[in-house]
């Protein structure tokens, strides 16, 4: 298993289409990819874009992302640049 933060960086915050983008990168791994918010305890399955858009990520907003199963490194790897790239709005 893997666990990490990232900081959602783009303006506009996860909104639906970098939730979108966030689900079809998710969901090319077999892992179970999860997302967890602290500061609401708020959780989310990384693959259900209605899970995603309920996490209200909004810029600056930290979420850990945790990936598990055969191809958890894979999976961690692109969720995190894809954050780490705004998921290609800056």
């Amino acid at each position: 298993m893997l666990d990490g933060s990232v900081s959602v960086v783009n303006p506009l915050g996860l909104h639906a289409r970098a939730a979108a983008q966030l689900v079809r990168v998710a969901g090319k791994y077999r892992s179970r990819i999860t997302l967890h918010r602290d500061d609401s305890n708020a959780f989310a399955n990384a693959k259900s874009i209605l899970s995603v858009l309920a996490l209200a990520a909004a810029v600056g907003t930290i979420l850990r992302i945790r990936a598990e199963g055969e191809d958890e490194g894979d999976a961690f790897d692109a969720i995190t640049k894809l954050f780490a790239n705004g998921f290609g709005e800056i």
